[in-house]
């Protein structure tokens, strides 16, 4: 990456859209203004790159953006605020745990008709394969 980044580029970089981009700076979802350079074109650094892919993986977990805003506000803050840091931390692991328990009911739920089915064709396939009487 490079020290200037284009909006477009960024985009690449990070997986999100140009209008999601645009949307995270007008949500306050970036730790520092958007410099603007020649001719007002967008222009990112490789922190902000690094910043918004945290951003990615904490909403691709299920965080809310107000969660995800108030964690960047503190960030941006600087240190003094590490335990309002993992509060917030703490809650979102909590609800990943149980997001990942819940979707594991799931799996043992699909894996059981998964191997009902399997033993069904496999009995059909037995029985369409034995000799004829």
């Amino acid at each position: 990456m490079s020290s200037q980044i284009s909006i477009g580029r960024l985009a690449e970089l990070t997986g999100l859209s140009v209008h999601t981009l645009r949307f995270y700076e007008r949500e306050g979802l970036l730790l520092n203004p958007v410099r603007r350079g020649p001719g007002g074109r967008r222009v990112y650094s490789d922190s902000d790159a690094h910043w918004l892919n945290t951003c990615v993986i904490l909403r691709a977990s299920g965080m809310p953006l107000p969660a995800i805003r108030e964690y960047t506000d503190l960030v941006r803050n600087g240190a003094g605020n590490e335990a309002e840091r993992l509060t917030i931390m703490l809650a979102h692991r909590e609800r990943v745990l149980r997001q990942m328990s819940d979707l594991n009911r799931c799996l043992d739920l699909i894996n059981y008709k998964v191997g009902v089915y399997e033993d069904v064709i496999s009995e059909d396939v037995v029985t369409d394969c034995s000799p004829q009487s």
